[in-house]
């Protein structure tokens, strides 16, 4: 079993260079560092990749699927709906994580 961990700075960069929006958050819904990679994947459905940034959890990634009527309510309120949540932390997540994208497709 591959329990690897993974390369944080490798998946960010991916992250930008797939045009994601990046959102520093403001709201509640996520801790305070929590840095939101969003992209919306259908209207008003976004994925996004939340990135903690504080000493308990350090370097966790959490991926999801959740609507919000616009991007702009991303990071200021909670989502009308979360659709898939995902916490990545082993290779083996991120791995889990893009079959189950697969399946989507």
């Amino acid at each position: 079993m591959n329990t690897e961990k993974m390369d944080h700075q490798k998946i960010l960069k991916s992250l930008e260079a797939s045009h994601f929006t990046k959102i520093i958050n403001n709201g509640n819904w996520f801790e305070n560092h929590a840095v939101i990679y969003a992209k919306e994947i259908k209207d008003t459905v976004f994925l996004l990749f939340v990135v903690s940034e504080s000493e308990e959890k350090k370097e966790d990634i959490r991926a999801l699927i959740v609507q919000f009527d616009d991007i702009d309510n991303i990071g200021k309120h909670e989502p009308e709906q979360i659709l898939f949540y995902l916490s990545i932390r082993k290779k083996n997540d991120l791995h889990y994580f893009e079959k189950f994208m697969k399946i989507c497709d």
